[in-house]
């Protein structure tokens, strides 16, 4: 079965320092993938890089029988690039909403201007989908004036509003207070119960124990183990997996 998004080889430094070291990756259609690591093992900018928020350096990305080749990153292939992103979603640690828009237009705005959908049919979607995350009350409401896992809640919603084939989450609880953290990992959970293709940069074991397809646990820039959540989890393979999972428990 092709996979929904693949990488091979896929090379990123900043400066002299290798982030990423030749990694080869496949998610595949309604997979459910948790990114594990230490922090600077290169696992936020390996995500980063699927959707080109930051430039690889080398290697191939391929996405749903497309294949976006790096030979030079100073000419970034621009007009792939910009097909790949509309066709998958982001959420970010840290929210990054608008502002300056309303709860409402966060989701509307990018459909409409953007992506070209109908002013109504923007507005059904998003109240659709406000009220899936259960954030339908706040609609009118700006971002500066909910709670961070109200806002998360909102920012997964935003995502989903361009109706996107693949979502990218960057550690989405981190920023949030513990008694926070539930509420979104909610809404993921539903989210990949609905057989959604996610794969999830995250510190939360019990999320990538309970709800992933597959663990994949970066070190030192590269995937040093790839597995069910049973066997990476609960019997790791690598000395440095195995330290890393008791300093998280």
């Amino acid at each position: 079965m092709q996979p929904a998004i693949e990488t091979r080889d896929l090379h990123k430094s900043f400066g002299a320092f290798k982030v990423l070291k030749g990694v080869s990756f496949k998610a595949h259609e309604h997979q459910v993938i948790a990114i594990i690591g230490a922090s600077g093992s290169g696992k936020s900018t390996f995500l980063r890089c699927l959707n080109f928020l930051e430039q690889p350096d080398q290697g191939e990305i391929h996405f749903k029988g497309e294949v976006i080749r790096i030979s030079d990153p100073r000419r970034p292939p621009r007009q792939q690039i910009e097909r790949l992103r509309r066709r998958t979603g982001m959420v970010f640690q840290q929210f990054n909403l608008w502002s300056h828009w309303t709860v409402l237009e966060n989701l509307t705005k990018v459909p409409i201007q953007v992506h070209g959908v109908p002013r109504a049919e923007a507005m059904a979607r998003a109240m659709e989908l406000l009220n899936r995350v259960g954030m339908a009350e706040k609609r009118d409401a700006y971002p500066a004036a909910l709670s961070g896992g109200q806002q998360q809640r909102v920012a997964i919603a935003r995502a989903l509003a361009i109706e996107p084939e693949v979502l990218f989450f960057d550690e989405p609880t981190s920023a949030l207070d513990p008694e926070l953290v539930g509420e979104v990992l909610t809404v993921i959970r539903g989210l990949a119960k609905e057989g959604r293709t996610m794969i999830v940069v995250t510190h939360e074991m019990s999320f990538a124990r309970e709800v992933s397809d597959r663990v994949v646990f970066f070190h030192d820039g590269c995937i040093e183990e790839d597995g069910l959540p049973a066997d990476v989890l609960k019997q790791p393979k690598s000395a440095r997996l195995g330290s890393f999972l008791r300093s998280v428990r």
